[in-house]
């Protein structure tokens, strides 16, 4: 093979991901309380950029070269165009590493490590039992589980045996010390903590009944999968009890027993969703409010512009510093109108799609998909997809994440399309209306749509029944 060093010439001709298309393209996906976090940020540390108190917002004024700078409606298409390949809605808020602003955000409850490094700290153990313990502690994970090694076909004994060697191998200490040090740990709060299994994690919060029940900690040991599938014959077979003894001893694990310990810690309190648009009815139709409550007005500075105005600031480097600034409050600026425009847009014509639904219910909620509202108004698929992500629409039925708005369509028995949400709207209603003593099957439950009209095979109810949570009929089934 011969190698051969040669020069050409290429002409060709590709976008360039400016810095102003950069902002335009993340403000265009940033939730309402994110881009004000992101507005508050900039006013802090552009001296340009102001905040107007009253009066009307002007127009940011034109450069001295006459042109904004900014991408055009054009632009941002072609870059979207050439960009949606694998798009994934973005959750950072910067373009320079740092943390977003619901990142930096932590939970205000007390975690669970806190809450057990807290009493463990208040203990009179050894200082090297407290280092065992604060290492037994870090691999508790959120639910109150330790997690040192994943398990496989161990059984329960193996399993917890093969932790307690894991961590004597890891730390160097003998595996007595760690034992005594986990016995201790099983006996503070929450009740249950540190179990390796959920076996262990029930029979630790049974032991702590002021009467130990023999009954109850031998379903919990021996019979936790027939208890599951609610076999209580099975149970009382083996045990030699009568069944009412075993459904007794049931309610008492299912009513009192916590599988997961550690909920409830580290919960975020409950935030209230701020509606990025209003959806008003006025005079039989339907109009598109954006929500700028709280959201500053922007404006360049009259002082620096006269500044700019008069070739003041002294040095060069001074006015060039304005001069950078200056460009950079007007992009903002320019990018937030169009963030906004974009926005009103869209959600207008969701509304034209889904008038009949904010009109009459969940029946009338049409098959839509991204693609028709982007040929709708002339956006590309992922401009739509993006202006639509974690933002909220306030309507007369209610407050609704955007993407409600957008789902595939079912044919029904009288060869109309229904949407997704609507049928497992109805499945839902089939299986709360249900019997509990008598469950419904899977197939039961495909007989039930058939008669209200929506056609479904056994499987896709079964995939649907997960999505809700739902056990199968024989785990739901209740004896009490």
């Amino acid at each position: 093979m011969v190698y051969e060093l040669k020069q050409e010439f290429k002409l060709t001709q590709k976008l360039l991901l400016t810095p102003q298309l950069r902002l335009a393209i993340k403000l265009l996906q940033l939730t309402r309380q994110e881009l004000l976090q992101v507005v508050r940020q900039e006013l802090e540390r552009n001296p340009v950029l102001e905040e107007e108190f009253g009066g009307e917002n002007p127009e940011p004024p034109a450069p001295e070269n006459g042109k904004s700078g900014l991408p055009n409606e054009m632009e941002w298409q072609e870059y979207i165009e050439k960009t949606n390949e694998g798009f994934r809605p973005r959750t950072d808020l910067s373009d320079d590493g740092e943390e977003s602003f619901f990142e930096k955000a932590s939970a205000k409850g007390e975690s669970l490590k806190a809450h057990l490094l807290w009493q463990l700290n208040c203990s009179h153990l050894s200082e090297r039992a407290k280092k065992i313990g604060e290492f037994i502690i870090g691999n508790i994970d959120e639910g109150g589980y330790l997690r040192v090694i994943e398990r496989g076909e161990d059984g329960e004994k193996e399993y917890r045996e093969k932790t307690v060697e894991e961590i004597s191998r890891l730390i160097g200490v003998d595996a007595s010390e760690i034992v005594t040090t986990l016995e201790f740990i099983h006996d503070l709060d929450p009740p249950g903590v540190g179990a390796r299994t959920i076996e262990e994690c029930l029979f630790l919060q049974a032991k702590r009944f002021p009467q130990r029940d023999s009954i109850v900690e031998g379903i919990i040991l021996n019979h936790l999968e027939s208890l599951a599938k609610k076999d209580y014959r099975a149970i009382a077979r083996s045990m030699g009890l009568p069944v009412e003894r075993v459904i007794e001893s049931a309610r008492v694990i299912t009513e009192t027993l916590k599988p997961v310990p550690g909920s409830g810690f580290g919960a975020d309190e409950a935030r209230v969703i701020m509606p990025d648009v209003y959806i008003e009815k006025v005079g039989g139709e339907y109009i598109v409010l954006l929500n700028e409550d709280g959201m500053p007005k922007l404006r360049i500075s009259p002082y620096y512009k006269k500044i700019l105005r008069d070739n003041g600031a002294g040095a060069d480097g001074a006015r060039g510093y304005i001069r950078e600034r200056f460009r950079s409050a007007m992009w903002l600026i320019k990018s937030v109108q169009q963030r906004q425009r974009t926005l009103k847009r869209v959600v207008e014509s969701i509304v034209g799609f889904q008038k009949e639904f904010i009109d009459m219910g969940l029946m009338y909620l049409r098959p839509l998909v991204l693609k028709d509202v982007a040929d709708d108004i002339g956006m590309h698929e992922s401009t739509v997809s993006r202006v639509t992500t974690n933002k909220y629409a306030e309507t007369p039925r209610g407050l609704f994440d955007l993407k409600y708005f957008f789902s595939n369509g079912l044919a029904a028995v009288d060869g109309s399309d229904v949407t997704v949400e609507y049928i497992k709207e109805k499945m839902r209603s089939v299986i709360d209306g249900e019997d509990p003593r008598n469950p419904l099957s899977d197939q039961q439950i495909v007989e039930r749509l058939k008669g209200l009209g929506i056609v479904l095979a056994r499987r896709t109810v079964a995939k649907y029944r997960d999505e809700f949570g739902f056990l199968s009929s024989t785990r739901r089934k209740s004896l009490y």
